[in-house]
């Protein structure tokens, strides 16, 4: 595991987000481009349900992206992010080892 991966675990902000997109339908609206499951959720709404401004939520979410934690789409003007399950099963994992 990098540095940077600990980094993204070290926000409550962050492991929230990651909850969230475990299941998305359950914790955001249906989205006007993009499904919710299969290309991810607007940065936009993300933001909206943390309660920051867009360019913060954009912080945490390509910390999260940098650190391979979730993938990142782009459809029109918007971002779309969801969760990189392989990359999670891996960490977890990893972790599990160091136990």
């Amino acid at each position: 595991m990098t540095v940077d991966v600990y980094r993204a675990l070290a926000s409550e902000r962050r492991l929230q987000i990651l909850e969230w997109l475990k299941d998305p339908r359950a914790h955001f609206p249906p989205q006007v481009d993009g499904d919710l499951v299969k290309d991810g959720v607007c940065g936009l709404l993300i933001a909206q349900k943390l309660g920051v401004s867009q360019p913060t939520a954009s912080v945490h979410l390509k910390m999260m992206t940098g650190a391979g934690l979730l993938t990142s789409k782009r459809i029109r003007q918007w971002t779309f992010y969801k969760r990189d399950e392989r990359a999670l099963r891996a960490l977890k994992s990893a972790i599990a080892k160091r136990l």
